[in-house]
């Protein structure tokens, strides 16, 4: 006897498997079994060769952020950015004066109180003008420099002045003063001990004077050692 809109109970104990059952369970045990190896397919697809390991990304080089708001170092300068050059210890506006036309001592005077170096060459004719120089007037020029001056006329006479006594480089300083020039027979040091030519002798103009500087070394002889006879 049955309930209304329920089955048939069976009696309690173990129930036997019907031809239905038993497809069911075939069925699903088999689509259990393709899922599976479906789904192991794909991974394997997927993951590649699960047999080696993966390696780890390389790390490349970074860059570090650079924060705007801090100040950055200037490169260093290579010898290539360096200006080139040379360094010249001409001072602004040292040229060689104006001379043609002036006498060879007010010349010689202004190449002096320019530092400048001189050269008098005395000519044949007459006059004591300066007639050209070397270098040229207007020429930029560095301190020491010698310049050249010719001379219209030969050289003028002048007085040797006495030097005797006088310390040698203040002797020396005379001699240039006067025109001429020092030549020194023994040192350069000491007082002067004799000149040649003599004082008040008379030279001309770039002609040397010969000094002897320094004490005299003493010519006392000595007793002789050997027995008079």
């Amino acid at each position: 006897m049955t309930h209304e809109g329920y089955p048939d109970r069976q009696p309690a104990g173990r129930e036997e498997p019907g031809p239905d059952r038993t497809r069911l369970l075939l069925g699903g045990g088999l689509a259990a079994v393709l899922l599976a190896v479906i789904g192991a397919s794909g991974g394997w697809v997927l993951a590649g060769e699960p047999d080696r390991p993966t390696p780890p990304p390389v790390a490349g080089p970074t860059t570090p952020a650079v924060d705007a708001t801090t100040p950055t170092a200037a490169p260093a300068s290579t010898a290539a950015d360096r200006p080139t050059g040379t360094r010249t210890t001409t001072p602004a506006g040292l040229t060689v004066p104006q001379l043609v036309g002036t006498d060879f001592e007010q010349a010689r005077q202004e190449l002096r109180d320019r530092r400048l170096g001189w050269r008098l060459v005395f000519g044949g004719g007459s006059g004591r003008t300066v007639e050209r120089t070397s270098p040229t007037p207007g020429t930029p020029v560095k301190r020491g420099v010698t310049v050249t001056l010719w001379v219209a006329g030969p050289a003028p006479a002048v007085a040797v002045p006495d030097l005797l006594a006088q310390g040698c480089a203040d002797a020396a300083d005379d001699l240039v003063a006067a025109g001429l020039y020092p030549r020194y027979r023994t040192g350069r040091e000491g007082p002067v001990t004799a000149q040649d030519p003599v004082p008040g002798s008379t030279a001309r103009w770039n002609d040397p004077v010969t000094l002897a500087c320094g004490d005299e070394p003493a010519t006392t002889p000595t007793a002789s050692l050997l027995p008079a006879p």
